[in-house]
């Protein structure tokens, strides 16, 4: 019984690996000798097509569209919105007829797409000593297994929000117990003084990073059980006691949003909606963790230009002006204008279309702290492992310890089966 239950997970856990694995392999053995002629073709007609896929809103992609511009008419990049985008390069691979010459997104899929064999190395195009100009951390989540696969744009962080109607700027705590008193005082009559996506692992990282615990290292092992994650986890449920039983993305923003919750953490893209709502929204640096002095620290994100190989090798220099163009200083601080975005370059914040902006500066500040996002394959299966675990915990009620350390087991179990 024992060995079938092994087997029915590995299966499960790698399905979609040798999926993926026959795509490319049936699509490449064929198609090497289609992209070299298209290659030639382009280059014979003057132009060269560069299609990038992306997943972002349209503030985003009108900067980009009017950088690229300047590349016309001898190179023409599409940007093409994918819904499913992680799930369609899975698919695709790197079959000419169909995969995309880059994509635009987060660094946290890195890691899969290099083990697939599908990604080119940024610094086979980008000499390495020309990333030194972005920031340190953007490049170590851009980067696996030594290898930098992804020219950062921008990245993102949690920030802590409040409500000036009933939160003042002098009662932001500083701390988590402030915060805690702070809930206590406030969280009746239908009002809450914070809600949060408690039992979401995206938000609670920060409470288990803060701790000095992890969901995954960089080692590709599961720090469920840590004592450092389940004091995490202990000291977080008392505030979770005082939040919603319901952890939802749409109910945390409305109770925010509608005035119903004085403070939140959440993600700079939910700025605008209350602000439109009329809400004067006040930004703060994340409280301090009484138990350990360190702030809350949340996932950093980094959204960046990752090199399909076969535009790599058949569109080389085309593929080279178009990172060229977005490595422009120009292009970070437009994206900051239009969108709020934190530039991934350095020099970007010497200029005060960027300095000038809070909503960029409180992720500047929180990114000093914050922990890019694994982005190796086993992350994959620990999102939801560790869901369950903080179900567990803070919907359930279940013991911190026992519910640690069966989620831990599952993980190896999961992650065993992927080796």
């Amino acid at each position: 019984m024992k060995n079938r239950n092994q087997k029915r997970i590995r299966n499960r856990a790698w399905a979609w690996i040798v999926t993926a694995g026959l795509t490319i392999g049936s699509l490449t053995g064929c198609g090497s000798q289609t992209v070299e002629q298209t290659a030639q073709d382009e280059q014979t007609d003057g132009e060269v097509t560069i299609t990038i896929w992306h997943d972002k809103e349209d503030a985003v992609t009108q900067v980009l569209e009017e950088k690229f511009a300047q590349l016309e008419p001898q190179i023409h990049v599409v940007l093409e919105k994918k819904s499913d985008l992680t799930e369609a390069l899975k698919m695709v691979g790197n079959d000419p007829k169909a995969a995309p010459d880059m994509y635009l997104f987060a660094h946290d899929k890195i890691g899969v797409y290099a083990e697939m064999g599908i990604l080119s190395p940024i610094t086979d195009i980008i000499p390495a000593e020309e990333l030194d100009a972005y920031m340190d951390n953007t490049i170590e989540a851009a980067t696996y297994k030594g290898t930098v696969y992804q020219l950062p744009i921008y990245y993102e962080t949690l920030l802590f929000m409040y409500n000036r109607l009933y939160m003042k700027d002098e009662e932001v705590p500083a701390t988590t117990e402030e915060l805690y008193a702070y809930m206590q005082e406030n969280t009746r009559g239908g009002h809450y003084g914070f809600v949060e996506q408690h039992s979401t692992p995206y938000y609670a990282a920060g409470w288990i990073n803060g701790f000095g615990g992890y969901i995954l290292n960089d080692a590709g092992e599961p720090g469920l059980n840590l004592p450092e994650t389940e004091e995490a986890l202990a000291y977080h449920k008392k505030f979770v006691d005082l939040m919603p039983g319901e952890t939802e993305y749409a109910t945390v923003n409305t109770l925010f949003k509608e005035g119903m919750a004085h403070a939140t953490i959440a993600g700079p893209w939910l700025i605008p909606t209350v602000r439109e709502n009329g809400m004067d929204v006040g930004i703060a640096s994340m409280p301090v963790i009484d138990e350990t002095g360190k702030p809350i620290a949340p996932y950093m994100g980094v959204q960046g230009v990752q090199v399909l190989k076969n535009a790599a090798e058949n569109k080389k220099d085309a593929v080279e002006q178009v990172l060229r163009v977005l490595m422009k200083d120009e292009v970070g601080i437009a994206l900051a204008q239009a969108s709020g975005c934190a530039p991934a370059r350095e020099n970007c914040y010497s200029y005060e279309e960027v300095s000038g902006d809070e909503v960029v500066m409180a992720m500047k500040e929180t990114a000093e702290n914050a922990v890019p996002m694994p982005n190796l394959p086993e992350m994959d299966v620990m999102w939801t492992v560790a869901s369950g675990l903080l179900t567990d915990v803070n919907m359930a009620g279940n013991d911190v310890a026992e519910s640690a350390e069966k989620a831990q087991k599952e993980a190896l179990q999961l992650i065993e089966s992927m080796k």
